[in-house]
């Protein structure tokens, strides 16, 4: 085929891989179907061009610009070949690169790893893999315990929801086949990264820890998550426990290659939370600590003096950027950082872009620092209203009422939670000693914004430490030391978990922490 038209049917390569291409298809349902994570997260306006989040950087027989390029695009954009995904349509062959490829340093992939025996669970090389609502990270180690390489890339499941609930909705719809063959592709896509860059075959991985929380285990190995979706909230497994890879269509590797799912503490405390309470060492005796993953599950565990107590809230999806106007997740384009701006400039706000160019929306950290700004100059009081709506941080960025009643919600059922494991411990937040927070919300987080809007108590600002992807973190000691793997589970089943759906205290404290700090 050509470019010249004589054929109606075209080729668009995506890195090194070739998809076939009709006449006058946009670029961005040709997405849909060959990456559908990453273009179902950039097109949160369903294709129609008017959110500016769909960039691609496109090359070949392709349709004018349109006026909504033109308004979403600087001329530079242009200039170096950045097109809306779904305002572009090929006139011939195309070749396109993905923003999402060149921002994967933005997802955190690994922790840092404590001291551990080596005592590996494979023989020459091991891969261990996070399987997180949002995204998917993968570390290969050889037997030494020497990191090869590292691999990230966007949930493809997303494409059903950015939350649990609606992958396990669409799970009940009779999507579940779906949903598995797309997280067990995109682990397979990994794989195939990690043994290309430490020059080896993808059947000299010889072992595999893959950690998640409960929702993605299950819908990973195909278990029913039907009791998940209703009072008592039952999973209908615990993990803990070794299938093979052929079991989870891992065909990179030998069929008979061992993967270790981790135990779950419950089921919405899943082995995320497992494989972090072992990397972050949260668990002694003789320490008071907090242990949380401010994501869409709001999962915490606290230790007093090696008793754990855990629990999960619904945060919703807000700080990943779902539910709010303009967010989005923390790449090229989004706000990641707000400041007051101290010179007598129009706008009170400065703001920081992630990949230094023109904002395009605003993402979890950026969307905390904002709400703070907005509270100091009194743009919105304490009960989160806002009488100038919305709120213009920088152009086109702005903040709606929606939004900010979304983040009153998300930041309360954090808070809530973390206050009900207090108080049935009978402490005060002046009794922590280290909160521990997990992903990579927490590398990019300012911890005295997080106080300043009462995401967590002001009294733990300064005892905050970011352990990073501590679930990877987690995954690969289990990978690397089986003694590790073994205390894991002892860990997952001394947990004790509070059940917050019924609790009266998580109620008031909910209630409670609706209101902005004064």
């Amino acid at each position: 085929m050509d470019d010249t038209g004589n054929s109606r049917t075209f080729t668009a390569r995506i890195g090194d891989r070739a998809f076939p291409l009709s006449h006058g298809q946009s670029l961005g349902s040709l997405l849909q179907s060959a990456v559908p994570g990453v273009a179902s997260a950039a097109m949160p306006c369903g294709g129609h061009g008017k959110c500016g989040k769909c960039k691609v950087r496109a090359a070949g027989a392709l349709s004018p610009v349109t006026a909504a390029e033109r308004h979403f695009l600087t001329d530079d954009e242009l200039a170096a070949g950045m097109r809306l995904a779904c305002q572009t349509f090929a006139e011939g062959n195309v070749e396109l690169t993905l923003p999402d490829a060149e921002r994967a340093a933005r997802i955190i992939t690994d922790g840092e790893l404590p001291q551990y025996s080596l005592a590996p669970g494979f023989s020459a090389y091991g891969a261990a893999v996070d399987i997180g609502t949002t995204t998917v990270a993968a570390t290969l180690y050889d037997a030494r315990g020497t990191r090869l390489a590292r691999a990230s890339a966007l949930n493809p499941q997303r494409r059903w929801g950015a939350d649990v609930i609606s992958r396990m909705e669409a799970a009940l719809a009779g999507e579940a086949a779906e949903l598995a063959a797309a997280i067990r592709a995109e682990i397979c896509e990994l794989l195939t990264s990690l043994a290309a860059q430490a020059g080896i075959g993808t059947e000299c991985i010889d072992g595999a820890v893959i950690t998640g929380n409960t929702v993605m285990l299950h819908l990973l190995a195909g278990v029913n998550t039907e009791p998940l979706t209703h009072a008592p909230f039952i999973a209908s497994e615990l993990f803990g426990r070794t299938l093979r890879a052929a079991e989870l269509d891992l065909s990179p590797l030998s069929p008979e290659t061992p993967i270790y799912l981790p135990r779950c503490i419950a089921a919405f405390v899943g082995a995320d939370i497992t494989s972090a309470l072992l990397a972050a060492e949260a668990y002694s005796a003789g320490h008071t600590e907090l242990l949380t993953d401010i994501g869409t599950n709001g999962e915490m565990v606290l230790n007093i003096d090696g008793r754990l107590l855990a629990c999960s809230t619904a945060a919703g999806p807000a700080f990943e950027g779902a539910g709010i106007s303009m967010g989005m997740g923390g790449s090229a384009g989004a706000i990641d950082r707000v400041y007051l701006a101290e010179d007598n400039s129009e706008s009170p706000f400065k703001v920081h872009v992630i990949g230094d160019v023109a904002p395009v929306g605003i993402c979890g950290s950026g969307l905390i620092d904002a709400v703070a700004c907005l509270l100091e100059t009194e743009a919105i009081d304490e009960t989160g209203f806002m009488e100038d709506a919305p709120a213009m941080l920088t152009p086109p960025v702005c903040l709606t009422q929606d939004d900010i009643r979304a983040v009153q919600l998300a930041k309360s059922a954090v808070h809530a939670g973390i206050r009900t494991l207090l108080k049935t411990a009978g402490l005060k937040p002046d009794n922590i000693e280290t909160l521990y927070i997990a992903g990579g919300f927490g590398n990019s987080l300012n911890v005295d914004n997080a106080g300043r809007i009462g995401l967590i108590p002001a009294e733990l600002t300064s005892r905050v430490r970011s352990v990073g992807n501590a679930a990877l973190a987690g995954a690969s000691l289990m990978l690397l030391s089986l003694t590790k793997r073994a205390e894991s589970e002892a860990l997952a089943k001394k947990v004790e978990v509070v059940e917050l759906s019924n609790d009266p205290v998580f109620a008031n404290e909910f209630m409670e922490q609706m209101m902005f700090p004064v």
